[in-house]
């Protein structure tokens, strides 16, 4: 009898290799690796911006980004262009295509 799905394997495969398999069959690989850049954002726009500005998701291609204050949101939106080019070099066969950069709610 084969295992599971009639399918029969010969040896184990890697877990990332399994969990990447999974992804693609369930159509999400893509989302899975762009939502990277929340996790990457800090390193993509260095310390200084990290502390006034929160990756807070991903909407299809979209990174929505909160930003402390309205003069940092200004000084962002200039540098968008930059900003996406640095995070889609350490994003892999996935792209983010815009950044919305939206105020804060303030406590």
């Amino acid at each position: 009898m084969s295992g599971r799905g009639g399918r029969r394997k010969s040896g184990l495969e890697p877990m990332a290799t399994v969990l990447s398999d999974v992804l693609d069959e369930a159509g999400v690989a893509d989302h899975v690796e762009r939502v990277r850049v929340l996790e990457l954002w800090p390193e993509i726009v260095g310390d200084q911006v990290a502390r006034v500005t929160r990756a807070r998701s991903v909407d299809e291609s979209t990174l929505i980004v909160e930003v402390r204050n309205s003069a940092w949101l200004m000084e962002l939106n200039m540098l968008k262009g930059d900003i996406i080019g640095r995070a889609n070099e350490r994003l892999d066969d996935v792209s983010v295509d815009k950044i919305v950069f939206v105020l804060a709610e303030t406590e």
